[in-house]
């Protein structure tokens, strides 16, 4: 099969999915509750240290391995055509990195799912709208209160009219604490009408 090269046949089907699109109310979305007003969150995948899960973003986020966003971008989305929304998705946001960050690393690790989803459900992806304003550490390293102090105001948008009433997919590679995707959503609210929904290629089990 074409992806056999990417994770063995016998690996896909071992894969821990979390089926949170069936799901309205899951784990990944309860991280938000009392937050932010959110459509739709969910992620793919679970994310255990020392698993496969664990192992593939490793190599896309810090091998060059795109190809594994684009595989898991073209698996995922056939499950999120299957959502039920009051409004579909408009646009597709990745959360994006500093530009010294990007410059590190050469690419950022959700453009290639982020561009699967978007071929995928045939709507537009958009890397410029929403930016870092500052760079920052890695915040894996942080405590809870350090990721969501250390996150206000770090993320800002570029926006016009067209940009306005439109429902946002935020797309990022883990949800762990969701401080990141939090801070990226409050900058997008700034947007006169937008709505927000959060989709993850993966979620740390907390």
């Amino acid at each position: 099969m074409a992806n056999e090269t990417i994770i063995c046949t016998i690996c896909r089907h071992e894969m821990p999915l979390t089926q949170y699109y069936l799901n309205p109310k899951n784990e990944a979305l309860k991280k938000f509750y009392g937050k932010i007003e959110v459509e739709h969150v969910s992620a793919f995948l679970y994310f255990n240290k020392k698993g496969i899960v664990q192992e593939l973003i490793h190599n896309l986020k810090y091998k060059g391995h795109e190809n594994i966003g684009t595989m898991l971008g073209f698996w995922h989305v056939e499950d999120l055509k299957e959502l039920e929304l009051e409004t579909p998705f408009d646009m597709i946001i990745p959360v994006p990195l500093h530009r010294k960050k990007f410059h590190e690393r050469g690419y950022n690790q959700v453009t290639t799912f982020g561009h699967a989803l978007s071929q995928g459900l045939q709507i537009d992806y958009n890397d410029v709208l929403l930016f870092r304003t500052r760079y920052s550490k890695t915040q894996s390293k942080k405590n809870l209160l350090g990721r969501s102090e250390g996150l206000k105001e770090i993320f800002d948008v570029t926006f016009n009219e067209d940009n306005h009433n439109k429902h946002f997919l935020l797309i990022d590679d883990v949800i762990t604490t969701g401080a990141t995707l939090e801070a990226c959503s409050r900058a997008l609210l700034k947007i006169p009408g937008a709505k927000i929904s959060i989709v993850c290629m993966a979620m740390a089990h907390s």
